[in-house]
């Protein structure tokens, strides 16, 4: 009976006001599934994916687990590890299969598609400190992701998108483009803490914010950096201005969003994208 209860508020969810705050649901790799995991009455439970630490929130009475779904994740069955005290229990969930669209792009700057030994000596020095950010994780009570649009401008790459640059496969584009005059203000999405800054040879200038358990937003290719590592910033805090820094083919925005390590289709967690314009 238990059960049954958490299943009906899970329900009755998709039509309040708390779910219309929280990330969009979208079962696909990208994407994000909330589950309950227990109530609320009950102390808030430990919730590992891939052996990875899950956000957990309060909502309609319950506790959520809001999970991030690998980009590269197959159709079929996954599952969350769900600990309280000495309890331990699996919750499995499905998703579907997404074909997302490819994208050619040509890049004059030939280094930035093959990049040479000291370009990749670099990258790899580079590459640790963009993880170290991404899976930056810091309790908070936070109950609910309420995003505001960083800049306003045309969408100009969605995520997921297969790239070929040059005639050469790439990884699938891990946020979205949001294209706009060089020198625009970028605005924090929500309150967190900057978890590091820094120019790297793909990405540019570059922004990391935490906003706590595992949610981490990240903007590239900044003309100029505003913020400094381990400031604390609120929503509409300016952290930096659109550029052409990285690998680019004109000025812009890349958002990024990182949910338990995982990057997730950022239109999820922002209002609709009428509001870009």
């Amino acid at each position: 009976m238990k059960f049954n209860g958490w299943i009906l508020s899970f329900l009755l969810l998709i039509c309040s006001d708390v779910l219309a705050k929280l990330p969009e649901q979208s079962a696909v790799p990208g994407g994000v599934v909330i589950l309950p995991v227990g109530s609320i009455e009950e102390t808030k439970p430990d919730v590992r994916f891939e052996d990875k630490p899950v956000m957990v929130v309060k909502a309609d009475g319950l506790w959520q687990a809001v999970v991030g779904v690998p980009l590269s994740a197959k159709a079929g069955t996954l599952r969350i590890v769900v600990k309280r005290g000495e309890e331990k229990s699996t919750q499995l969930f499905s998703i579907k299969d997404k074909q997302y669209p490819t994208q050619y792009i040509t890049v004059k700057d030939k280094r930035k598609v093959n990049p040479n030994s000291l370009d990749m000596k670099r990258i790899n020095q580079e590459s640790s400190r963009i993880q170290q950010a991404l899976t930056a994780w810091t309790d908070t009570d936070s109950e609910t992701v309420n995003f505001i649009w960083p800049v306003k401008g045309r969408v100009s790459g969605l995520f997921g998108r297969r790239r070929v640059f040059n005639g050469e496969p790439r990884k699938p584009h891990s946020g979205m483009d949001i294209a706009a005059k060089t020198g625009t203000p970028i605005q924090a999405p929500a309150s967190g803490i900057v978890r590091g800054i820094g120019n790297y040879f793909f990405n540019g200038n570059t922004v990391f914010i935490d906003h706590g358990q595992g949610l981490i937003t990240m903007f590239c290719h900044l003309n100029r950096i505003d913020v400094k590592d381990g400031q604390a910033v609120n929503q509409g805090d300016i952290i930096g201005t659109v550029g052409a820094t990285g690998r680019v083919t004109g000025p812009h925005l890349h958002l990024g969003v990182s949910l338990n390590d995982e990057r997730v289709e950022p239109r999820l967690f922002f209002p609709p994208e009428s509001e870009l314009k």
